[in-house]
C-alpha cells in the first residue's frame, strides 16, 4: 500500500456516553475538521484512502463509541496503521464522574446505550470498564464533570485551535493549576504539589489577589524553596519533553496544585509555562480554581 499523504490528520473522539462527545465533534467541526459520527473503526482505513491525494490539509474527526461493537482492538490497529503509513492519529477521550453522567441522563430522559432493565448507573459501570484501556492510552483526556457547554468548548479550543497544530508539530503541553480542596483533576498526565511553599493566603494584602498578580508572583517565586522547585522542574522537563516526543506523544497535560488553587499553583504554573516556552514548546495554561478561592 502506498504511503499516505503526510498532511492527513485524524482525531478519534471517544469516551463515556453523556460526557460530551457530540459537543466535542461540533467544536472540531467549527475548527475545520471533517466530522464523521459513529464510525466503525474498521472503516477508518477507508477514510484515509479517500483522503489520500488531496491538495489541502486533511483534518478528520471520527466519533467512535461502544455501539461500534468490539471496537477496541480494531481501533488500536487502525491508529497504528495510520501512523505507520505517514498520517497523524490521536485519541480525544471525554470523561465525567458517575454523578455527573447520571444527572445528565436523568435530565435528558434518554436511555444509556449499555443499560438493560437495571438502570443508568449499571450501564455507566459497564461502559467505564469497557473503555478503561482506551482511556489509559488516550492522547487527550478531558474531564467534563464540572464543565458546562461553553467551558467545554473553551477547553477544547485550547487544545485544537493552535494555527500551528499540523501533522509533524512538536509535542503540545497544557498546564492546569488547581486546588486540592476542590478535588484532583482527572485529565492530567502528571501532578506536582506545591503546598510545601509559604501560602500567600495568610498575608492580608495578598489574599484577594491571585498568582497572576505581580505581588503574589514575586512573593511565591521569591522563596528559596520556590527557586529550587522551579529549577528542578526545568531540569526534569529538559529530559522529559524530548523523550515524550521520541515516543510519539502529541499532548502532555501537567497539573500544579496547592490548597485552594488561587495563589501558589497559579504562580508556579505561569512560571512553568515560561520555562516550556523557552524550550520551544507551545503550552496552554488553564487555572481551574482561581476564582473559587
Amino acid at each position: 500500500m502506498p504511503a499516505l499523504e503526510p498532511m492527513l490528520d485524524v482525531t478519534v473522539i471517544s469516551g463515556m456516553s453523556g460526557a460530551g462527545r457530540s459537543e466535542a465533534a461540533h467544536v472540531l467541526e467549527d475548527l475545520g475538521f471533517f466530522v464523521i459520527d459513529n464510525l466503525p473503526p474498521q472503516l477508518i482505513s477507508k477514510v484515509a484512502e479517500l483522503a489520500r491525494g488531496q491538495d489541502q490539509p486533511n483534518r478528520y474527526a471520527l466519533v467512535v463509541d461502544v455501539r461500534s461493537g468490539d471496537f477496541l482492538a480494531a481501533l488500536g490497529q487502525a491508529m497504528e496503521d495510520l501512523r505507520a503509513e505517514g498520517g497523524s492519529a490521536r485519541t480525544l477521550f471525554l470523561d465525567a464522574n458517575d454523578e455527573a453522567l447520571v444527572r445528565r441522563y436523568e435530565a435528558s430522559r434518554r436511555r444509556h446505550p449499555l443499560s438493560n432493565d437495571d438502570g443508568v448507573i449499571d450501564g455507566i459501570h459497564r461502559e467505564r470498564e469497557l473503555l478503561q484501556a482506551l482511556k489509559g492510552e488516550a492522547d487527550v483526556l478531558v474531564d467534563t464533570s464540572n464543565l458546562n457547554v461553553h467551558e467545554l468548548r473553551d477547553r477544547l479550543r485550547e487544545v485544537f485551535i493552535d494555527a500551528d497544530n499540523a501533522v509533524g508539530a512538536h509535542l503540545r503541553t497544557n498546564i492546569m493549576s488547581f486546588g486540592f480542596k476542590h478535588g484532583l483533576p482527572l485529565d492530567v498526565d502528571m501532578v506536582f504539589d506545591c503546598r510545601f511553599l509559604p501560602n500567600p493566603h495568610w498575608i492580608e494584602a495578598l489574599r484577594p489577589l491571585d498568582g497572576r498578580d505581580a505581588a503574589v508572583r514575586d512573593y511565591v517565586l521569591g522563596q528559596r524553596d520556590s527557586k529550587a522547585f522551579v529549577k528542578e522542574l526545568d531540569r526534569m522537563f529538559t529530559l522529559l519533553l524530548p523523550a515524550f516526543e521520541r515516543e510519539g506523544k502529541a499532548y502532555l497535560s501537567i497539573g500544579i496544585g496547592c490548597t485552594g488553587g488561587r495563589h501558589r499553583s497559579v504562580a508556579i504554573a505561569e512560571a512553568l509555562n515560561q520555562l516550556l516556552a523557552h524550550k520551544g514548546h507551545r503550552a496552554g495554561v488553564h487555572h481551574r480554581d482561581v476564582d473559587r478561592g
